[in-house]
């Protein structure tokens, strides 16, 4: 990307540990043997007061999403001076929409206006129609619905019911894939982790090993991205806001148009990390997240900060 920045030197304070965790999609026994390695990695005194973000996508394709959000609840108990933020992924949503966790449209229009932009391909995706679906958001009936294609080309896989490969949440909560029960099945607990589910992250003063020194950093994260032809403030606004009269946040689901850092972030160091994309990209200070991609014999990844180290489920770390 071609950035230059003036490298930080001299006296510097000890950089606090920053973990991004990528892509979970269901795999609870790859989380928790990632969350071993992690400590492995930093050791127990930093890993102990990291600020960890998840970069979200908890559901979906693995079997295991009840446990993923169990123990995404949990850690605040068990670590109570680690930092812990929760990033919506663009399957999160789908998933809050079907069980009635999105907060409603601050412009008081009904989800049923986000419909419309999608309506030619509902035959193909086979919307949800089940009890509930008059209220529900487009990105809702897409999750729970019945996708007539059989393989997805795009991930060189078969699809898992529906075009979000929802069946494994569902089972996972012990009702059929489709039905309405999910919605009294899904404990209230992970409604509320659902619904405050942040669609961005500011954090000042992150370091980072870059450019053969270190650096003091902006860092933004959202699950996706940030688009490139938009203005920054204006996305941030509007993530900050949640809006959910809009059928499809580019933000939390695009794929071209939020790959590279917009040109008025690289004025001043800034870091923007993703998950979202089914790799790992690190350019610069633009870092992809997501080696995993919800595929299962591929690896949950994490990067840690500032040392920009990669760690995984698979690596062989004993702490």
């Amino acid at each position: 990307m071609g950035e230059t920045y003036a490298i930080n030197a001299g006296d510097q304070p000890p950089a606090r540990t920053v973990l991004c965790i990528g892509d979970i999609h269901g795999y609870f026994s790859k989380l928790q043997s990632l969350w071993s390695n992690l400590e492995a990695a930093v050791g127990t005194a930093a890993f102990q007061t990291a600020l960890v973000i998840f970069l979200g996508d908890y559901c979906d394709r693995g079997p295991q999403t009840r446990e993923v959000l169990e123990f995404l609840l949990s850690l605040s108990s068990r670590y109570p001076n680690q930092s812990h933020v929760f990033l919506c992924g663009n399957h999160d949503f789908a998933f809050a929409a079907f069980v009635g966790a999105l907060p409603p449209p601050p412009d008081g229009s009904p989800f049923s206006a986000t419909w419309a932009e999608f309506e030619l391909n509902k035959d193909r995706e086979g919307w949800f129609e089940g009890e509930g679906y008059e209220f529900m958001h487009v990105q809702g009936r897409r999750w729970g619905g019945f996708i007539r294609d059989k393989w997805n080309p795009k991930k060189n896989m078969a699809y898992k019911g529906s075009i979000y490969d929802g069946e494994p949440t569902f089972k996972s909560y012990g009702v059929a894939h489709g039905s309405p029960d999910l919605v009294k099945a899904v404990p209230d607990h992970h409604k509320k982790f659902l619904a405050s589910l942040v669609w961005v992250h500011e954090e000042d003063n992150v370091w980072i090993d870059h450019l053969g020194g270190r650096l003091c950093c902006k860092l933004i994260a959202v699950h996706a991205g940030l688009e490139n032809s938009r203005s920054v403030d204006e996305q941030l606004k509007f993530l900050k806001a949640k809006d959910t009269s809009i059928p499809k946040v580019a933000d939390l689901s695009g794929r071209h148009n939020v790959w590279n850092i917009p040109q008025e972030l690289t004025k001043e160091p800034t870091i923007v990390v993703s998950g979202h994309h089914g790799k790992l990209h690190i350019d610069g200070l633009r870092l992809v997240i997501d080696e995993g991609g919800g595929i299962e014999q591929n690896p949950i990844a994490a990067i840690v900060l500032p040392s920009m180290k990669i760690v995984r489920d698979t690596d062989n770390m004993l702490v």
